[in-house]
């Protein structure tokens, strides 16, 4: 276009991290009835793709980084007014909604993949399968020695395995409302900031007006 110029804004690692996201976690989200080993193996994919973006927020490019787009709150309600006013004002890498989209996106996944392992735990499986949750703990230390089997049995049953099956689908239902309201941030982005958001998570590249 006329007056502008392209620059370019995410990076490789953040295109494919986000759009392996949307792939893995459709996957995780839509077999998780089955606990199968797709489901498995693809909440894995997901834990391991978030502890990438937190080291990449860290040491990323300049807009991968949390520095960039993790803003108090005076500089997010400023973003909301203007957004009111019909003159949104403009940023390069995410607005501060949008970085805090994000956090919220990586917490709830974050509890996410955490409640699937201690559930899959529960059942003996998994890396955390040697740790004994606190619900086996506390039916041990009720049994008697010579029952000790049983009451491991008991608390598995009786309590870690409902408690963290539980927390985990509420934090996927979480994470499926956060990636609606996400999709709904960028549906509306686009049009107030007349620039194709997705468009640009696919080639890097944001237009912006020359000096």
């Amino acid at each position: 276009m006329a007056g502008e110029e392209q620059v370019k804004v995410w990076d490789i690692g953040v295109r494919l991290f986000h759009w392996t996201l949307v792939v893995l976690f459709a996957v995780s989200y839509l077999s998780g009835d089955d606990e199968s080993l797709l489901h498995i193996y693809s909440g894995y994919g997901v834990a391991a793709l978030i502890v990438f973006r937190i080291v990449w927020g860290v040491v990323g490019t300049r807009y991968a980084r949390f520095a960039d787009f993790v803003r108090g709150p005076k500089a997010t309600m400023d973003y909301v007014r203007s957004l009111f006013s019909g003159k949104p004002i403009h940023y390069l890498g995410h607005n501060p909604l949008g970085g805090w989209m994000v956090i919220a996106l990586l917490l709830s996944l974050v509890g996410t993949c955490w409640s699937g392992l201690e559930a899959y735990a529960v059942e003996g499986h998994g890396p955390l399968a040697r740790q004994e949750s606190f619900f086996i703990r506390s039916a041990l230390a009720q049994g008697d020695e010579d029952e000790g089997e049983n009451a491991q049995e008991n608390g598995k049953k009786n309590g870690g395995d409902e408690f963290w099956e539980e927390t985990h689908e509420v934090l996927a239902n979480l994470s499926l409302v956060l990636v609606a309201l996400h999709i709904a941030g960028v549906a509306v982005g686009s049009v107030m900031h007349r620039e194709n958001l997705v468009k640009a998570m696919i080639k890097g590249y944001k237009n912006t007006p020359k000096p």
